[in-house]
């Protein structure tokens, strides 16, 4: 089975390439490294024995994105991972996001549809629900009004699949909201490795932690929670990654119930930051240096998943904890350090 990964050089899509070659899926990633790198590949292949193909190019190109789904009809499905994704950036340049976000997509869909690639699971995000009224959120909870360009991205993309596959009935999609991948790889050899300043919270945790960054700054302590920051839903990305071997799976061997399926994937429970913070603490034995500062445009005040009906209908379930994700994280931001000093 040959799986095509897009954004498979990334934080999430290089988990996730792990975790299907160990399943035994053939996989090609398509990435254009505009914020991953090469070397990413051959830390995949020093994981789990296979070099995947790679194929570097701008999804957005809709020409080179057809030509390679002509060269490659054997294909049993697509994960759809290539996006820019920060909430900050996207408020600030909002039409880098609609382009970026929303071609690849469309070009995507026009290459699964012309080739009859049927199968294509979707990176998308809780920031569909915006502020939910109730929580934990389920699948079921009504789509907010988008508090970010980035989120909106995700909503249109959501809509984009939902009538693609209304209108080709071979066309099957699964739509993955996930609530907030942080860690690294047992191995060490894949972790978030963002270009420049992390628009994510811990990677800064980690970063300001081994001496990057003077202090991390903490967006607002003056929301209506217990310590006043903000509360999100926090998963380890080795078990984000495994959801979405299942959902391939799920596709492949026709056990879908809805076309589009929608799933939450997050562990069900909500963390602030300052709650992330002593987390982190205590797993490094040292304290984090940081500073309050003014809310951040385009945040929600706190959400977190209702993940029962993943659970139960693709018999996933999130195993790792707070914990598990910052000791990942901590040893990962480490090794890039002592890989640095090498060098």
């Amino acid at each position: 089975m040959k799986i095509l990964v897009t954004g498979g050089a990334g934080y999430i899509g290089s988990h996730t390439v792990v975790e299907l070659q160990e399943k035994g899926y053939e996989v090609i990633i398509v990435d254009n490294l505009s914020n991953s790198y090469q070397s990413v590949i051959n830390n995949i292949h020093k994981i789990t024995g296979t070099l995947p193909d790679f194929e570097e190019f701008d999804l957005c190109d809709r020409q080179k994105t057809l030509d390679f789904f002509s060269r490659h009809q054997d294909m049993d499905g697509v994960i759809h991972f290539a996006a820019y994704k920060a909430v900050g950036q996207s408020v600030e340049q909002p039409l880098k996001y609609y382009h970026n976000n929303l071609t690849s997509l469309m070009n995507i869909l026009e290459g699964m549809k012309k080739n009859e690639v049927e199968n294509i699971v979707f990176s998308s995000s809780c920031t569909v629900y915006g502020q939910p009224e109730k929580l934990p959120v389920a699948e079921d909870a009504p789509v907010q009004a988008a508090a970010s360009p980035y989120g909106n991205t995700k909503q249109i993309s959501e809509e984009i699949i939902t009538d693609t596959a209304k209108a080709n009935q071979n066309v099957k999609g699964i739509l993955l909201r996930y609530f907030n991948p942080i860690g690294a790889h047992e191995s060490i050899l894949i972790g978030e490795l963002p270009l420049g300043v992390p628009d994510n919270l811990v990677p800064f945790i980690t970063q300001t932690a081994i001496g990057k960054r003077e202090q991390l700054s903490v967006f607002g302590n003056d929301y209506n929670t217990p310590d006043g920051t903000a509360i999100r839903d926090y998963i380890h990305v080795v078990d984000l990654a495994k959801a979405h071997v299942v959902a391939v799976d799920r596709m492949i061997n026709n056990q879908h119930k809805a076309n589009p399926e929608v799933f939450n994937l997050g562990t069900g429970n909500g963390y602030s930051v300052l709650e992330v913070v002593k987390a982190f603490e205590k797993v490094a034995d040292q304290p984090l240096k940081y500073k309050i500062v003014d809310r951040r445009p385009g945040d929600v005040e706190q959400v977190w998943a209702d993940t029962s009906f993943a659970n139960r209908e693709l018999g996933w379930k999130a195993r790792k904890d707070l914990e598990d994700m910052m000791r990942t994280a901590w040893n990962w931001e480490k090794a890039l350090a002592e890989k640095n000093t090498e060098e």
